[in-house]
């Protein structure tokens, strides 16, 4: 029962569940309708160019901006998650488990550990060959 119970936290760290239509169009819609016009805009393939450097820029700056516990005004490219945005370290796994689930990929605990700042997050996505 312990196995399990320390596999939980693992597993549901990998699984990635599609919202429907309906239920992104209406998150999306009452916080940002831009971004719901992205992700609809947004062909989904795994053959897509790789991510500009501006892209990345702008689609954390929207996942850090729909964070609950952030001031939209306070974030910026240079923002640092503890000092600047007033995050803790459960807010910044919160955070970078909603940058994974964005540009689709998974970031190894060791290097998620390192990601405390939107610097070194937008330095981590675009070089990522995987990032869509």
């Amino acid at each position: 029962m312990a196995a399990a119970a320390a596999l939980r936290p693992a597993i549901l760290r990998r699984i990635r569940l599609s919202p429907s239509p309906a239920a992104a169009a209406g998150a999306a819609a009452a916080s940002q309708p831009n971004a719901l016009a992205r992700w609809l805009a947004r062909p989904m393939s795994s053959h897509d160019a790789h991510l500009t450097r501006d892209e990345v820029v702008d689609r954390l700056l929207d996942v850090l901006k729909c964070h609950p516990k952030v001031d939209p005004s306070k974030v910026s490219p240079e923002a640092h998650f503890e000092k600047d945005l007033g995050l803790d370290s459960l807010d910044t796994v919160e955070v970078v488990m909603a940058i994974e689930e964005e540009f689709k990929l998974e970031i190894p605990d060791q290097e998620a550990d390192k990601i405390d700042s939107l610097p070194l997050a937008i330095e981590y996505v675009a070089n990522h060959p995987m990032a869509a």
